[in-house]
Parts: structure tokens; sequence; C-alpha cells
């Protein structure tokens, strides 16, 4: 089994949860008292979040890919960014290290071209929905992006950093959410990226009018397949 490297704590609330699945999904394959080979850096997200809101992208650019440095040298065969966000620095990550990393966006396209959509929206942080680092990813895979207008966009970005990445999950955001999926629906959507790891923490499929892909779901059952694998 190979042993996966997890970049996490942004936040730890989604770490735990990518833990979780990867090991219940290693257990659900091989059986018995079988587990995962991993290690995770597990950041202080109080640093981080300071720098994507400063907008000081290239220090969180060095921290990333000393977090996968580590990894690698305490013997990880390949690497997760347990984020949708700081994918924003997947290429520069990928390019500092001697191992895979394996992007969120990739197998989350996969899946959503495995359905026949070919028009996604797409919820996370204003950085994900605004930047072409992530819409980009996923244009150039074949799928049209569509995103919800500025003011909902200022919604989805506070509930994830005000309560989600704080452990609080409501009923009146959960609401939002859904009143913000129906309007991606309206304007075409065929699906819905919870392009946030929090964002399961809040919208199961029951809370949306579209098919969910769930990238936390998706990014830790891939990793947990590829670890068998090897």
């Amino acid at each position: 089994m190979k042993t996966i490297g997890l970049i996490g704590g942004m936040s730890w609330e989604s770490s735990q949860l990518y833990y979780q699945i990867i090991n219940e999904t290693v257990r659900g394959k091989l059986g018995g008292l079988h587990s995962a080979k991993s290690l995770m850096f597990s950041f202080d997200f109080y640093e981080i979040e300071e720098l994507q809101h400063a907008g000081n992208w290239d220090a969180a650019t060095k921290l990333m890919v000393k977090a996968a440095q580590d990894l690698e040298k305490g013997g990880a065969d390949f690497v997760l960014i347990c984020t949708n966000t700081m994918h924003k620095m997947a290429n520069e990550v990928a390019s500092q290290i001697a191992i895979p990393l394996l992007h969120i966006a990739e197998p989350t396209a996969q899946a959503i071209k495995a359905k026949g959509i070919k028009k996604i929206g797409l919820l996370g942080t204003k950085f994900t929905m605004e930047q072409d680092f992530y819409k980009g990813w996923l244009q150039n895979a074949g799928l049209e992006v569509v995103v919800p207008n500025e003011a909902d966009r200022q919604i989805v970005h506070s509930v994830i950093y005000d309560e989600l990445c704080q452990g609080v999950v409501k009923d009146t955001s959960r609401q939002e959410y859904s009143r913000i999926i129906d309007g991606l629906k309206a304007e075409g959507a065929e699906g819905v990226i919870l392009g946030c790891t929090e964002i399961t923490m809040l919208v199961k499929q029951k809370d949306s009018s579209l098919p969910v892909f769930d990238t936390t779901r998706i990014h830790a059952e891939v990793a947990a397949e590829q670890a068998i694998q090897g």
C-alpha cells in the first residue's frame, strides 16, 4: 500500500473528513483491520487565512511547498492538498516535489463527465469561484462553469469562513445555499460542485435541486484507491 501525504488544517474540520473517508474506503475495499497509510501536515489555518485575504499568495505558496516537501521526506508516495482554494498554487507545489500531486479538480471533472453533464455550477470561496486557477482547470476538461452572482458569492464565502471552518452548521445557511443552487439551476447548470471541502458539512444531496459533486469525498476516495493500487 502506498503512503498518502495530506496537506491539511485548511480547515481541520474538513481534514478530519479526509482522514475518515480515506480510512473507511480502505477498510471497505480490503476489509478486516485494514486502514490507510498516511501522513498529514496540518497548518494553523489562522495564518493561512490571513495570507489569503491579504492577497499574499507568494508567502502562502512557500508554506505549501515546504509542507509538501516535508511529507515527501517523511515517506509519502503522493500528495493531496485537502482544500480547493489552495490548489491555486498546485502547479508550483507539484513542480517542487518528486512525487505526484493528486489534483482535486481532476477526479471531480471525471465524475461530472461520467454523468454526461456539460454545464456545472460551482460553489466555493470567492477565490475559487472568481479566479481562473480552478474554473480554468474545469473548462480545460471540457466543462462550462457557472457561478452565483456577486451577492450570493459573498454569502457562500462568508458562510465558509465565519461558520463552517469554525464548526458551525446553521439551518438558515443551508437554506441560503439551497436557494443559491436553485439560481444556478435556473442558469442552466446540470449539477453543482461543492468546491470547498467544508461545504459537505452543510449541503447534502437532499438539500440540492441539482446533482451534487462533493469534492471532499471524491478526492479522498480516489486517494484511497490509488494507495491500495500501490
